[in-house]
């Protein structure tokens, strides 16, 4: 996803320009620490007093450069009005949140008021059209039945969590004024992986990280991903 994300930055700002960039829900910090490092400040917004514990010990770990590019915010992601004035950022990431959220068109209004125009919105989100490849492949049958025509399922952390389908986001981004400019998929083999699987030789990492980023934007491929990563453009 990452890459996805620099791609489409690469294609919107000239090189070298430095970024004003929300990052919503953004748990211990992993990708506003990358885009800090290069040269972006970076505002993250995080509820959890442990994603933001974490996220202050990695930060504290970073060279006092980067450290200065980054600002912490100890808050929830569906009051960015209170803490931000309209137009503030250049792009809003909100990676991972969405299936938390119940009725998340409020919460995407609100992230799309906090882009300059021409500004990105990038969402990470789970595939509802594609909620029975999990427990099919698994060999759960029943919860693979149960999965066509419903968009709720339980995480790989038990919590039982919703999805989203790409016609309805799409339908979404566009009625709060960020239609959808890209997207891709995230996770298309390596979804059956086990959270303790051990990281393939360098070589045979790289080919999988090949492998994953050209099906992440190849049809039919795409659309039975585990995750949707959109890009919505600010007009």
């Amino acid at each position: 996803m990452a890459r996805q994300l620099d791609e489409q930055l690469a294609a919107r700002y000239p090189i070298g320009r430095r970024l004003r960039i929300l990052d919503v829900g953004m748990g211990q910090g992993t990708q506003a620490l990358r885009l800090a490092r290069a040269g972006h400040q970076v505002t993250g917004v995080e509820q959890d007093p442990g994603m933001v514990a974490a996220a202050r010990a990695a930060l504290a770990g970073e060279p006092e450069g980067i450290r200065g590019r980054v600002r912490l915010v100890e808050g929830d992601g569906r009051e960015t009005g209170v803490h931000f004035l309209p137009g503030s950022f250049d792009v809003v990431l909100c990676h991972g949140v969405l299936m938390y959220v119940e009725d998340p068109d409020a919460l995407l209004a609100g992230l799309a008021r906090m882009l300059a125009p021409g500004g990105l919105l990038s969402l990470l989100v789970r595939n509802g059209d594609a909620l029975a490849m999990r427990p099919g492949l698994a060999g759960d049958w029943q919860a693979a039945l149960g999965s066509f025509d419903s968009l709720a399922y339980r995480n790989r952390l038990g919590l039982d969590v919703r999805a989203d389908r790409l016609d309805a986001l799409t339908a979404t981004l566009a009625g709060i004024g960020a239609p959808l400019h890209a997207w891709y998929g995230v996770r298309v083999f390596t979804d059956t992986a086990g959270d303790d699987a051990p990281v393939p030789p360098p070589g045979e990492f790289h080919t999988l990280l090949a492998a994953e980023e050209r099906a992440g934007r190849t049809e039919p491929y795409r659309r039975v991903a585990a995750l949707l990563h959109l890009c919505g453009v600010r007009g």
